[in-house]
Protein backbone atom coordinates (compact mmCIF):
# COMPACT_ATOMS: atom_id res chain seq x y z
CA UNK A 1 0.00 0.00 0.00
CA UNK A 2 1.25 3.60 -1.25
CA UNK A 3 2.42 6.12 1.30
CA UNK A 4 1.20 9.68 1.38
CA UNK A 5 5.13 10.96 0.64
CA UNK A 6 4.72 8.50 -2.36
CA UNK A 7 1.57 9.42 -3.65
CA UNK A 8 2.58 13.02 -3.11
CA UNK A 9 5.76 12.19 -5.19
CA UNK A 10 3.98 10.92 -8.25
CA UNK A 11 2.08 13.51 -8.35
CA UNK A 12 4.47 16.12 -7.65
CA UNK A 13 6.33 14.60 -11.03
CA UNK A 14 3.65 15.66 -12.82
CA UNK A 15 2.91 18.48 -12.29
CA UNK A 16 4.65 21.16 -14.30
CA UNK A 17 6.38 24.21 -13.10
CA UNK A 18 4.02 27.44 -12.30
CA UNK A 19 0.96 24.80 -10.84
CA UNK A 20 0.58 24.97 -7.09
CA UNK A 21 -0.25 21.92 -5.67
CA UNK A 22 -3.39 22.71 -2.82
CA UNK A 23 -3.33 19.25 -0.88
CA UNK A 24 -6.92 19.02 0.42
CA UNK A 25 -7.13 17.55 3.95
CA UNK A 26 -10.61 17.21 4.22
CA UNK A 27 -12.03 14.60 6.83
CA UNK A 28 -8.14 13.44 7.15
CA UNK A 29 -6.56 13.89 10.73
CA UNK A 30 -3.92 16.05 11.78
CA UNK A 31 -1.08 13.33 12.18
CA UNK A 32 -2.06 12.29 8.26
CA UNK A 33 -1.70 16.17 7.33
CA UNK A 34 1.78 16.24 9.53
CA UNK A 35 2.97 13.52 6.82
CA UNK A 36 1.74 15.63 3.99
CA UNK A 37 3.40 18.44 5.89
CA UNK A 38 6.71 16.22 6.53
CA UNK A 39 6.59 15.53 3.37
CA UNK A 40 7.03 19.24 2.01
CA UNK A 41 3.37 20.13 1.56
CA UNK A 42 2.63 23.69 2.37
CA UNK A 43 -0.58 24.40 1.34
CA UNK A 44 -3.77 22.72 2.47
CA UNK A 45 -6.79 23.00 1.64
CA UNK A 46 -10.37 22.85 4.51
CA UNK A 47 -13.95 22.81 3.43
CA UNK A 48 -15.45 23.35 6.29
CA UNK A 49 -14.85 26.32 9.06
CA UNK A 50 -15.27 24.08 12.19
CA UNK A 51 -13.13 21.17 10.78
CA UNK A 52 -10.05 24.04 9.79
CA UNK A 53 -10.68 25.69 12.77
CA UNK A 54 -10.48 22.37 15.09
CA UNK A 55 -6.51 21.60 13.72
CA UNK A 56 -5.05 24.87 12.58
CA UNK A 57 -3.55 25.16 16.19
CA UNK A 58 -2.09 21.87 16.39
CA UNK A 59 -0.21 22.12 13.35
CA UNK A 60 2.83 24.02 12.11
CA UNK A 61 2.23 27.71 12.33
CA UNK A 62 3.56 27.78 8.56
CA UNK A 63 1.05 26.24 6.43
CA UNK A 64 -1.17 28.39 4.31
CA UNK A 65 -4.62 27.04 4.75
CA UNK A 66 -7.06 27.75 1.69
CA UNK A 67 -11.08 27.67 2.62
CA UNK A 68 -12.23 25.78 -0.54
CA UNK A 69 -15.56 24.97 0.43
CA UNK A 70 -19.07 26.98 0.39
CA UNK A 71 -18.55 29.67 3.38
CA UNK A 72 -21.26 31.12 5.25
CA UNK A 73 -20.93 34.82 5.99
CA UNK A 74 -21.11 34.26 9.47
CA UNK A 75 -18.12 31.64 10.38
CA UNK A 76 -15.56 34.31 8.28
CA UNK A 77 -14.85 35.45 11.54
CA UNK A 78 -13.80 32.53 13.28
CA UNK A 79 -10.99 31.87 9.75
CA UNK A 80 -10.20 35.20 9.21
CA UNK A 81 -7.24 35.61 12.17
CA UNK A 82 -5.27 33.02 9.94
CA UNK A 83 -6.53 31.72 6.62
CA UNK A 84 -4.19 32.70 3.70
CA UNK A 85 -7.19 32.33 1.38
CA UNK A 86 -10.40 32.11 1.02
CA UNK A 87 -11.58 30.13 -2.57
CA UNK A 88 -15.10 30.53 -2.42
CA UNK A 89 -16.29 33.92 -2.61
CA UNK A 90 -19.35 33.59 -4.55
CA UNK A 91 -21.32 37.06 -3.96
CA UNK A 92 -21.14 40.94 -2.37
CA UNK A 93 -22.13 39.71 0.93
CA UNK A 94 -19.60 37.67 1.55
CA UNK A 95 -17.29 39.68 -0.44
CA UNK A 96 -17.90 42.69 2.43
CA UNK A 97 -18.02 40.33 5.31
CA UNK A 98 -14.60 38.48 4.40
CA UNK A 99 -13.05 42.56 4.33
CA UNK A 100 -14.27 43.61 7.32
CA UNK A 101 -12.88 40.36 9.27
CA UNK A 102 -9.71 41.90 7.31
CA UNK A 103 -10.32 44.88 8.39
CA UNK A 104 -10.64 44.10 12.05
CA UNK A 105 -7.45 41.98 11.73
CA UNK A 106 -5.61 44.38 9.73
CA UNK A 107 -4.29 41.71 7.78
CA UNK A 108 -4.78 40.96 3.94
CA UNK A 109 -6.21 37.63 2.75
CA UNK A 110 -6.27 36.36 -0.47
CA UNK A 111 -9.53 35.76 -2.04
CA UNK A 112 -10.77 34.22 -5.72
CA UNK A 113 -13.98 34.52 -6.92
CA UNK A 114 -16.34 30.88 -7.45
CA UNK A 115 -17.41 30.52 -10.88
CA UNK A 116 -20.00 28.45 -11.71
CA UNK A 117 -19.61 25.95 -15.11
CA UNK A 118 -20.15 22.93 -14.27
CA UNK A 119 -23.71 21.28 -15.31
CA UNK A 120 -24.50 20.01 -12.27
CA UNK A 121 -26.98 22.09 -9.65
CA UNK A 122 -25.00 21.03 -6.43
CA UNK A 123 -22.08 23.12 -7.17
CA UNK A 124 -21.48 26.94 -6.12
CA UNK A 125 -20.31 29.78 -7.42
CA UNK A 126 -21.35 33.19 -9.00
CA UNK A 127 -23.05 33.08 -12.67
CA UNK A 128 -20.49 33.10 -15.57
CA UNK A 129 -21.87 35.72 -17.06
CA UNK A 130 -22.15 38.07 -13.89
CA UNK A 131 -18.19 37.57 -13.19
CA UNK A 132 -16.70 40.65 -15.35
CA UNK A 133 -19.12 43.11 -13.89
CA UNK A 134 -18.45 41.95 -10.43
CA UNK A 135 -15.03 42.44 -10.54
CA UNK A 136 -15.48 45.86 -12.02
CA UNK A 137 -17.72 46.75 -8.72
CA UNK A 138 -15.08 45.23 -6.68
CA UNK A 139 -11.96 46.83 -8.28
CA UNK A 140 -14.23 50.33 -7.83
CA UNK A 141 -15.18 49.74 -4.30
CA UNK A 142 -11.33 48.85 -3.39
CA UNK A 143 -10.50 51.88 -5.47
CA UNK A 144 -12.65 54.20 -3.33
CA UNK A 145 -11.67 53.18 0.15
CA UNK A 146 -8.72 50.78 -0.14
CA UNK A 147 -8.64 46.64 0.94
CA UNK A 148 -6.83 43.90 2.43
CA UNK A 149 -8.52 42.24 0.29
CA UNK A 150 -6.00 40.81 -2.89
CA UNK A 151 -8.72 39.15 -5.32
CA UNK A 152 -6.19 36.87 -7.05
CA UNK A 153 -8.13 35.01 -9.22
CA UNK A 154 -10.97 32.63 -10.16
CA UNK A 155 -11.51 29.18 -8.81
CA UNK A 156 -14.38 26.67 -10.56
CA UNK A 157 -15.23 22.88 -10.44
CA UNK A 158 -16.27 20.46 -13.58
CA UNK A 159 -18.96 18.77 -13.79
CA UNK A 160 -18.41 14.94 -12.38
CA UNK A 161 -18.22 12.87 -15.30
CA UNK A 162 -16.84 10.57 -17.56
CA UNK A 163 -16.77 12.71 -20.55
CA UNK A 164 -13.27 14.22 -20.48
CA UNK A 165 -15.25 16.57 -23.49
CA UNK A 166 -17.29 17.76 -21.17
CA UNK A 167 -14.62 18.82 -18.51
CA UNK A 168 -12.13 20.02 -20.80
CA UNK A 169 -14.74 22.55 -22.43
CA UNK A 170 -15.21 23.78 -18.39
CA UNK A 171 -12.30 24.18 -17.98
CA UNK A 172 -11.11 25.72 -20.91
CA UNK A 173 -14.52 28.28 -20.63
CA UNK A 174 -12.75 29.15 -17.37
CA UNK A 175 -9.31 30.16 -18.71
CA UNK A 176 -11.09 32.46 -21.13
CA UNK A 177 -13.28 34.55 -18.30
CA UNK A 178 -9.72 34.63 -16.33
CA UNK A 179 -7.53 35.68 -19.78
CA UNK A 180 -10.32 38.13 -20.04
CA UNK A 181 -9.86 40.03 -16.45
CA UNK A 182 -6.35 39.73 -16.72
CA UNK A 183 -6.13 41.52 -20.16
CA UNK A 184 -9.23 43.85 -18.92
CA UNK A 185 -10.69 45.13 -15.78
CA UNK A 186 -7.82 43.39 -13.61
CA UNK A 187 -4.71 44.27 -16.00
CA UNK A 188 -2.94 46.30 -13.49
CA UNK A 189 -3.18 43.96 -10.69
CA UNK A 190 0.57 41.88 -11.12
CA UNK A 191 -0.99 39.83 -8.34
CA UNK A 192 -3.97 38.68 -10.37
CA UNK A 193 -2.61 35.44 -11.17
CA UNK A 194 -4.99 32.40 -9.75
CA UNK A 195 -6.24 29.88 -11.70
CA UNK A 196 -7.79 27.35 -9.10
CA UNK A 197 -9.14 24.44 -11.10
CA UNK A 198 -8.62 21.03 -11.15
CA UNK A 199 -9.23 18.07 -8.49
CA UNK A 200 -7.86 14.42 -8.18
CA UNK A 201 -9.63 13.09 -11.03
CA UNK A 202 -9.63 15.88 -13.33
CA UNK A 203 -6.64 17.73 -12.62
CA UNK A 204 -4.11 16.87 -15.57
CA UNK A 205 -6.93 18.11 -17.83
CA UNK A 206 -7.17 21.57 -15.64
CA UNK A 207 -3.29 22.12 -16.13
CA UNK A 208 -3.73 21.14 -19.90
CA UNK A 209 -6.35 23.91 -20.10
CA UNK A 210 -4.08 26.87 -18.36
CA UNK A 211 -4.55 25.90 -14.49
CA UNK A 212 -2.74 27.54 -12.30
CA UNK A 213 -3.41 26.18 -8.86
CA UNK A 214 -4.56 22.29 -8.54
CA UNK A 215 -6.40 20.82 -5.62
CA UNK A 216 -5.65 17.57 -5.20
CA UNK A 217 -7.29 15.24 -1.95
CA UNK A 218 -7.92 11.36 -1.98
CA UNK A 219 -5.16 10.81 -4.93
CA UNK A 220 -2.53 12.34 -2.19
CA UNK A 221 -4.52 11.77 1.35
CA UNK A 222 -5.75 8.34 0.71
CA UNK A 223 -9.72 7.82 1.08
CA UNK A 224 -11.25 9.68 3.90
CA UNK A 225 -12.71 8.90 6.84
CA UNK A 226 -15.76 10.59 7.75
CA UNK A 227 -16.17 9.58 11.59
Amino acid sequence: MSTIQERLDHIRRQIPDGVTLVVVSKYHSVEEIQQAYDAGVRDFGENRVQELVSKVDQLPKDIRWHLIGSLQRNKVKYIAPFVTSIQSVDSLALYQEVERRATQQNREIDCLIEVFVAQEETKSGLPYDEVEAFFAMLREMQAQGGSLIRLRGLMGMATHTDCRETVRAEFAKLRTLFQRLKEGVMHDVEYFDTLSMGMSEDWSLAVEEGSTMIRVGTAIMGPRSYT
